[in-house]
């Protein structure tokens, strides 16, 4: 009898550097034992798959207003504590490059590398005003009953 893979499936619904960085650790983690992984962005936790370069799209006022609020790519977010009105993400990541570990943007290229299927809400992008466009190729767009489909098979299920 075959041995069914593990599932990992990880909602990422922060929208803070240090707190999507360990959903990152922990999908390449399971991704590198063997497991299938999704990662469901919704909410802020969709700021991990901005692009950084701003595009000129049609938008309504609130949509502009959101676009220019959130921070445009992982490398932008702030951290969940300690934030010290932007220091702190400066800070970590001197520590970060000190102990020669991987960025959030170098995690979320690693998880591509290793075929963690990166979902983006698409719910959420249409209240947030988001269009795929600005989000990272290679990514996968659906609604919550493509998540809990996942989710149903898994063995580990995580909310961040």
């Amino acid at each position: 009898m075959a041995e069914q893979k593990k599932k990992t499936t990880i909602i990422l619904f922060s929208g803070d550097y240090d707190k999507a960085m360990a959903a990152y650790i922990i999908a390449n983690g399971a991704a590198a034992y063997d497991h299938e992984v999704t990662i469901f962005h919704t909410f802020w936790g969709l700021n991990a798959l901005r692009k950084e370069e701003p595009l000129t799209l049609n938008k309504r006022f609130l949509e502009k207003m959101f676009a220019k609020m959130m921070p445009r790519g992982a490398d932008k977010m702030g951290l969940s504590k300690m934030n010290l009105a932007g220091m702190g993400p400066k800070m970590i990541k001197q520590v970060i490059k000190r102990h020669n570990a991987m960025t959030l943007p170098q995690l979320i290229e690693m998880a591509q590398e290793q075929e963690v299927k990166l979902i983006a809400c698409t719910m959420t992008m249409d209240l947030l005003g988001l269009q795929q466009e600005e989000l990272l190729d290679g990514i996968e767009y659906a609604g919550v009953a493509a998540y809990l489909a996942d989710a149903q098979e898994g063995n580990v299920n995580l909310f961040i």
